[in-house]
C-alpha cells in the first residue's frame, strides 16, 4: 500500500487556502517529496506526516514555486535528528542551485547525494530508511523525463514494486538447502558445494506492482504518453481550467485541464490528479467537466488530500 498526499496544490504564488507546489509519498513509512514550494513546512505539519523520514527529494525544476521551501525544509529535518543521508533529485543545473540555496543553511547534520537527469534509480525500503539497491528490481524505481517548459524540467514515475513470495514448495522442488532460503531472498544467487542456486529456484511468480507519475510544469508533448502509460495514479499540473485560457497556456508552458486530460486517456491510466492551478483558478472545481468529459476519472486536488493506492493480484 502506498499514500500520496498533496501538500501544496497552488502555482506561481501562494494563497491564502493553497501553498505551493509540494507531494509527499509515503511507503512502508518512508518518504520520498517531490517539489518544496514555498508554505510546504507550514502544510506538511499540519499533515502530521513528520520530517525525519524523507529519505529522497525530487525537484522538478528551479523555478521559486517548486523550490523555494527547500533550504528551511533541510534545516528542519536536520533539527528533527536525522544523521542519514538524503538523495536529492533534480534536472540538468540543480547541483548549482541547490549550491546556491545552501548559503542559507550550510550546516546539515547529514549529506545530500544530488542526482541530475536520474534514469532507473533502485531503492530499497525499510523501516530504517530508503537505500541504493543493487539487487533485484529494486522496491521502488525512479525514472525521470525531459519536459518541455520555460526552465529545464523533469517528470517523474515512481514504479514500487512487489517482491514475489517465498515458495516453499518450489524451493524444496529444486532441493535447495533450507540455510539458503532466507538469501536468497535476498540475493541473485549462492553457491554452496559448487552448485549455484538462483533466486526463481525460492521465489514465486512476479506481482503486479504500483505506478505513480507526476508531470509539472509542461506543454502536453507526445512521450508523456508512453512515460505515464497505465499509471495507477497520473499527477499532472492544470495551470489553466478553462479551454478559453489556451493562449496563454501556449505562451507560459503549461496546460489546461484538458490537455491533463487528453494524456490521461491516451496513457491509459486509472486516474488523473489535477494540481498546480494558477493564483486566477480560485474555485477549480468549476472547470472540472472540461476534464471528465475527456477522462472520467478525474479529482481536482486541494492541499493534503490523500490518495491511498493497495497491491492488486
Amino acid at each position: 500500500m502506498v499514500d500520496i498526499a498533496m501538500i501544496g496544490t497552488g502555482g506561481g504564488m501562494p494563497m491564502v487556502e493553497r501553498y505551493l507546489s509540494a507531494a509527499l509519498i509515503n511507503f512502508k513509512g518512508r518518504k520520498i517529496l517531490v517539489d518544496s514550494g514555498e508554505g510546504t513546512q507550514v502544510s506538511m505539519r499540519i499533515l502530521g506526516w513528520g520530517f525525519k523520514s524523507i529519505d529522497v527529494i525530487c525537484i522538478t525544476h528551479s523555478h521559486g514555486d517548486h523550490i523555494v521551501g527547500l533550504p528551511g525544509l533541510l534545516g528542519t529535518i536536520g533539527n528533527s535528528g536525522r544523521e542519514e543521508p538524503i538523495i536529492i533529485l533534480g534536472p540538468k543545473g540543480i547541483k548549482d542551485v541547490i549550491k546556491g540555496l545552501r548559503v542559507i543553511c550550510p550546516y546539515l547534520p547529514y549529506e545530500l547525494i544530488i542526482i541530475e537527469n536520474p534514469h532507473n534509480i533502485k531503492l530499497s525500503v525499510d523501516k530504517n530508511r530508503m537505500n541504493f539497491e543493487d539487487r533485484f528490481e529494486g522496491d521502488i524505481i525512479i525514472n525521470s523525463l525531459e519536459l518541455d517548459h520555460s526552465a529545464s524540467c523533469i517528470g517523474y514515475n515512481f514504479i514500487i514494486n512487489r517482491r514475489p513470495k517465498f515458495d516453499v514448495n518450489k524451493a524444496e522442488l529444486n532441493n535447495v538447502p533450507r540455510k539458503l532460503w532466507s538469501t536468497l531472498q535476498k540475493v541473485e544467487s549462492v553457491k554452496e558445494d559448487n552448485i549455484i542456486y538462483t533466486k526463481d529456484m525460492v521465489l514465486g511468480d512476479i506481482r503486479k506492482g504500483i505506478k505513480i507519475s507526476y508531470i509539472t510544469d509542461s506543454r502536453p508533448i507526445k512521450e508523456i504518453i508512453n512515460f505515464i502509460s497505465r499509471s495507477d495514479l497520473f499527477i499532472c499540473e492544470g495551470t489553466y481550467g478553462n479551454n478559453e485560457d489556451m493562449e496563454k497556456a501556449i505562451k507560459n508552458k503549461h496546460m489546461t485541464f484538458s490537455e491533463a486530460a487528453n494524456l490521461a486517456k491516451e496513457g491509459m491510466v486509472k486516474e488523473l490528479l489535477l494540481t498546480h492551478f494558477s493564483p486566477s483558478l480560485i474555485e477549480p472545481e468549476m472547470y472540472l467537466i472540461n476534464a471528465t468529459s475527456i477522462f472520467y476519472n478525474t479529482v481536482v486536488a486541494y492541499d493534503r488530500i490523500i490518495k491511498t493506492i493497495k497491491f492488486t493480484d
